[in-house]
């Protein structure tokens, strides 16, 4: 009834439903109606589609669960794993004491409020953690885009404290990305290509340590009244590094401490990665002592500035950190409103990116590294909610460090928990250690930011791997470092990404699809070598010099580029599977950005190398179309005569996971355009390894996948013989499991052989594809009528085929047909006897 009213109201509105499925049956196929079981393809309905999508219950409650990752291992915690964690867990509270207070002054903030940020990093990061080794907190990038907005707002809100700004960033920053985490959308950032980080780190790197320089050397940053020349270092690096040199008559004794500080670091680490090669057995233990060289540094120097600063506590000799108030002194509800948050907007969308890209970047290398998989939906989820709670606390935004991470990597960290350990030593510094940093060197603290964040330049060996596997990626990196240096971090991460974009859509629109020709290949065992004989001629020689012949070597047809495009051999000659037969694989999917170029070339190339099947279909000049005049006059055409005509185009599917109605648009123009120019034959369309069922659907839709009985001559349709894939349903009679059988007896011998029992091939064979037209087949049909076969693909699709080689059978064996219907004096279709 509802597909009675269907039809009708279809009818009233004009809309033509299909009904050449209905036409076209099993034909008079090679194989009888009682030997093969019959099968059509259903087509998926949007009802499916939504059932597939729509969650279930079970759905809902994994959802849920999911979203507390640490209810997988909690409850099995043990000894072992607390051991490691407490290492790992102590040995980042060391490093992130001294860096998260260099990092406050990268965002022009008080050095407490980078405590208060590592703090509840660390703290909340561990209940939603897929990742073991991350270490959420400040960090270099983050510091330094925060401390400009911090100084923008500061000119248009001067009224309102730097912290509090930072706060309403990074309240704003975490609604966003838990947005994204809880909506489960965290492979948008696989849009963000490797080179575009890389580019992003160095750049920020480079920009950072520049403007470290500076206090590193004592050169005032800041204009006073007794000191009217500064150097600015919120400038673009270029004039930062300009200014510096320039400058450099104003250096302190800062640079003292400065510099010896940064060197300290850089030979303490270089002496125990020496040691550790030296000595292996204690590889770990060096490990350990070489992670604390921040935090021996800094006391180091905290101690010499005490002795030399505690009678000018006033006055000191040099710049030094001053006051840190003891506890959490900003504990509150952050304030956000229209002022505060129009302030930032214009950096909310760079402030997203860098936490999305310094986080998940870094989780998906240590879990590469140390075989573990990351979900990046609940990496978002983290880190949002981190931005969202840390701020009660004074926080500013916050995502994870690599340098840290790295350290709580190779210190041995086993799961998450060990952030709790490292929130607790960062609690003690705030409540316990405050007096002693009041006389931390800034000279100090620049040369612990120089030293972490020259681990984020990407190393000459990375750069070279760019070149050997896409030169644009390397034009793509210097592109963003060079934008970065010379305009800001922000410019350098918006054109890297939009340029990556920009070739991949490009690489997309032009993307160009293959005609495809035939080569018969030999497969070779790996004992077979080839020698070349005295006539020229490579023979295939065993192992022990005794030569086999190519007859027990299996043969098979490979389709290759006829340009040779792949990097095949040009010296072998790829053969035309047959005159008037086309083969196009697409490369890079088909859709509306590149259909018109894919078909445009097939088009081009069919032109070139066939000829219109009646030269003279047109009976006055004033019925060509205008681009396609045809010769000037008093000359004759020029048929082409030794040119083929078109018959028959396969298409390639196999890098093709879906299609839109442009794409099919294009398709149905260009198969209207090659039927007018072999009229009044027609072209068949046969398509190969498609292998999604909307594809399938779309394409059958648009008349594709069976003869069109508009163009097709009735009778002709009547007698047509399609070739359909067929296999045996497994078993003991299973044909494909006598193959397996006598393939395994040939190669491995027969002691093998009978080691693998007979019934354990029979099942596993199930699926295997044999040609309808397959003689042995056949043969085993007709002896065993017990033997049960049928269709790989539906037979109301018969020009859709599982492979390439089943195509061109279907196609040759169409082209036959009608050659023997025409030299038998039948409807000759247009097609030459």
């Amino acid at each position: 009834m509802s597909s009675t009213l269907g039809t009708r109201v279809a009818r009233v509105l004009g809309i033509e439903l299909d009904s050449n499925k209905d036409k076209v049956t099993r034909g008079e196929s090679v194989l009888s109606i009682q030997t093969v079981d019959s099968y059509v393809e259903q087509d998926p309905t949007p009802s499916e589609y939504l059932r597939e999508i729509a969650p279930s219950g079970k759905d809902i409650g994994k959802y849920f669960f999911d979203m507390f990752p640490f209810l997988q291992w909690i409850m099995r915690y043990n000894m072992q794993w607390f051991m490691g964690d407490m290492v790992a867990g102590i040995t980042v509270g060391a490093v992130v004491v001294p860096q998260s207070m260099a990092y406050a002054k990268l965002a022009s903030l008080d050095p407490q409020f980078g405590l208060y940020s590592a703090f509840m990093g660390v703290l909340i990061y561990w209940f939603f953690a897929t990742s073991k080794d991350i270490t959420i907190g400040p960090v270099a990038v983050m510091s330094t885009i925060t401390g400009n907005i911090v100084l923008k707002a500061a000119t248009t809100n001067p009224d309102i404290p730097g912290h509090v700004i930072a706060s309403a960033l990074a309240i704003v920053a975490g609604g966003i990305i838990t947005g994204l985490g809880l909506l489960r959308l965290g492979f948008i950032v696989d849009l963000i290509p490797l080179p575009s980080i890389a580019a992003f780190m160095t750049g920020s790197a480079i920009s950072i340590a520049a403007g470290q320089v500076p206090s590193l050397m004592g050169i005032p940053t800041k204009s006073s009244k007794t000191t009217p020349v500064f150097v600015n270092t919120r400038q673009p690096t270029y004039l930062v590094i300009i200014n510096t040199l320039k400058h450099l008559g104003l250096s302190k004794l800062d640079a003292a401490l400065g510099l010896t500080a940064l060197a300290m670091l850089y030979i303490i680490r270089s002496f125990f990665n020496y040691a550790a090669r030296k000595a292996p057995k204690h590889r770990k233990f060096i490990f350990f002592l070489n992670t604390l060289r921040t935090a021996f540094v800094i006391l180091l120097y905290t101690m010499i500035s005490w002795l030399v600063n505690r009678h000018h506590r006033k006055s000191p000799k040099f710049n030094i950190l001053g006051s840190v108030p003891r506890g959490f002194q900003d504990i509150g509800v952050p304030v956000i409103d229209r002022n505060i948050v129009k302030a930032f907007a214009s950096e909310i969308p760079v402030t997203v990116i860098v936490l999305l890209i310094e986080h998940i970047s870094i989780s998906k290398s240590f879990g590469r590294v140390n075989n573990y998989a990351i979900n990046p939906s609940q990496e978002l989820l983290a880190i949002g909610i981190a931005n969202l709670f840390g701020p009660f606390f004074g926080a500013y935004p916050a995502t994870g460090s690599f340098s840290r991470t790295a350290i709580k990597s190779k210190a041995g960290v086993r799961t998450p928990l060990a952030g709790v350990i490292t929130a607790l030593v960062v609690l003690l510094a705030i409540y316990a250690l405050t007096a002693v940093f009041f006389y931390i060197p800034n000279s100090a603290l620049s040369a612990v930011i120089i030293h972490a964040v020259g681990d984020l330049i990407t190393p000459p060996a990375t750069c070279y791997q760019f070149y050997k596997v896409s030169p644009i990626d390397l034009i793509i990196f210097f592109a963003g470092v060079i934008i970065t240096v010379f305009t800001s971090i922000e410019n350098g991460i918006y054109v890297t990404v939009a340029v990556s974009a920009g070739v991949l859509g490009f690489r997309l629109m032009k993307a160009k699809g293959t005609l495809l020709g035939k080569v018969t290949v030999q497969s070779v065992r790996e004992d077979t070598v080839f020698q070349r004989t005295e006539n020229n001629l490579r023979t295939p020689l065993l192992s022990g010099g005794h030569s086999t012949g190519l007859d027990e070597l299996s043969h098979r047809n490979l389709f290759l580029p006829i340009d040779h495009t792949d990097g095949s051999n040009p010296e072998i000659q790829v053969t035309v599977p047959e005159p008037g037969i086309f083969i196009y694989r697409f490369s890079e999917g088909f859709n509306y950005p590149n259909a018109f170029h894919y078909l445009d070339k097939l088009v081009q190339e069919i032109f070139a190398h066939t000829r219109r099947t009646d030269p003279f279909s047109y009976a006055r000049p004033g019925d060509r179309p205008w681009n396609d005049p045809g010769p000037r006059a008093g000359k004759e055409a020029d048929h082409n005569a030794t040119l083929p005509t078109l018959k028959a185009v396969i298409l390639d599917f196999s890098a093709v996971n879906n299609i839109d109605s442009t794409s099919i648009q294009n398709l149905i123009d260009v198969r209207n355009q090659l039927d007018r120019y072999t009229a009044p034959d027609s072209v068949e369309w046969h398509m190969a390894n498609i292998n999604n069922r909307w594809t399938k659907r779309a394409l059958a839709h648009a008349g594709f996948g069976y003869p069109n009985p508009e163009l097709t001559d009735g009778q002709a349709f009547q007698t047509w013989k399609p070739i359909f894939d067929i296999t045996t349903l497994g078993g003991s009679n299973s044909a494909a499991a006598d193959a397996d059988y006598a393939e395994n007896e040939k190669h491995f011998g027969k002691q093998k052989t009978q080691e693998t029992h007979r019934d354990d091939i029979g099942p596993a064979s199930e699926g295997r594809s044999i040609s309808s037209g397959s003689d042995d087949l056949k043969k085993e049909i007709t002896e065993n009528p017990r033997l049960k076969t049928a269709v790989v693909q539906g037979v109301d699709r018969p020009f859709f085929h599982i492979d390439l080689t089943a195509a061109l059978q279907s196609a040759t064996a169409s082209i036959k047909h009608k050659r023997e219907v025409a030299e038998r004096g039948g409807e000759s279709l247009g097609v030459e006897p």
